[in-house]
């Protein structure tokens, strides 16, 4: 008997969220594990022997695969039903397609913005990091506020999010892939062949840090200057129908 999957996962990220919904939605039986961020990419670069440095990862049939394309890839081989790739050849290079360019061009963009506004204001950031912290620790206020300038500091880095120039292109980033999303519905409920996808998964995942949907992951709340970002795009058909796909398809909470 195989072993069980394994996802080692960001419990926050959207393209971790991409994943997770994947699984659920197939009803694969799997195990969790989130190492703290930061200490995460050690551990991608070891499981992957040096191919992959950040989560999601998969422990599947003795295999490490990292990405969440590939990953999905590997689980609609493995477990084909229910399906996210069309049957019909054209519809399934159309969502294949669409998954590329959301995943390259929509999905920076939100965590860009909502790391911004977060690590200026260290309550929020030490909000996020407290549930990687130990029990005993968590409600030490020094501990929290240490480890929130420490993944302050490794988002900086690794996302290039000190900038405001940076979080302004950001913003304008995302209201154009949601022109593009609203453009590719064009009313419709589905994005190909009238069912649901991994094109329109990926895109409700992707879209979750803004739109912040009941069934999504659970975040800490918004500060102040990133609230007044989501205002913006509140009123958005596609804020709507992510919240919708959500609704719809989420078959368990993300945890």
């Amino acid at each position: 008997m195989s072993a069980k999957p394994v996802l080692w996962h960001i419990p926050i990220s959207h393209y971790n969220e991409k994943v997770r919904w994947a699984l659920d939605y197939k009803g694969v039986e799997h195990e969790r594990r989130a190492p703290m961020p930061g200490a995460h990419m050690l551990v991608a670069l070891a499981r992957t022997r040096g191919e992959h440095m950040t989560f999601p990862m998969l422990r599947l049939d003795a295999r490490t695969i990292g990405d969440s394309t590939a990953i999905i890839a590997a689980l609609e081989e493995r477990y084909p039903e229910p399906p996210l790739y069309p049957s019909d050849a054209a519809e399934r290079r159309r969502a294949l397609d669409l998954e590329e360019f959301l995943d390259e061009e929509l999905g920076p963009h939100p965590r860009l913005l909502a790391f911004h506004h977060a690590i200026k204001d260290r309550e929020a950031a030490a909000s996020v990091m407290e549930g990687y912290l130990p029990g005993p620790v968590r409600s030490f206020q020094p501990a929290r506020m240490a480890v929130a300038a420490a993944a302050g500091g490794f988002a900086r880095i690794r996302y290039r999010v000190a900038s405001e120039d940076a979080a302004e292109a950001a913003r304008r980033g995302t209201a154009a892939a949601l022109d593009r999303l609203e453009d590719e519905l064009g009313g419709r409920d589905y994005l190909v062949g009238g069912r649901f996808t991994v094109a329109d998964l990926t895109a409700a995942s992707l879209l979750y840090p803004i739109a912040l949907p009941a069934e999504g992951p659970r975040v800490p709340a918004a500060p102040p200057s990133l609230e007044a970002v989501l205002s913006e795009f509140e009123r958005r058909p596609a804020i709507a129908w992510v919240r919708e796909m959500f609704a719809r398809h989420r078959r368990s909470k993300p945890g």
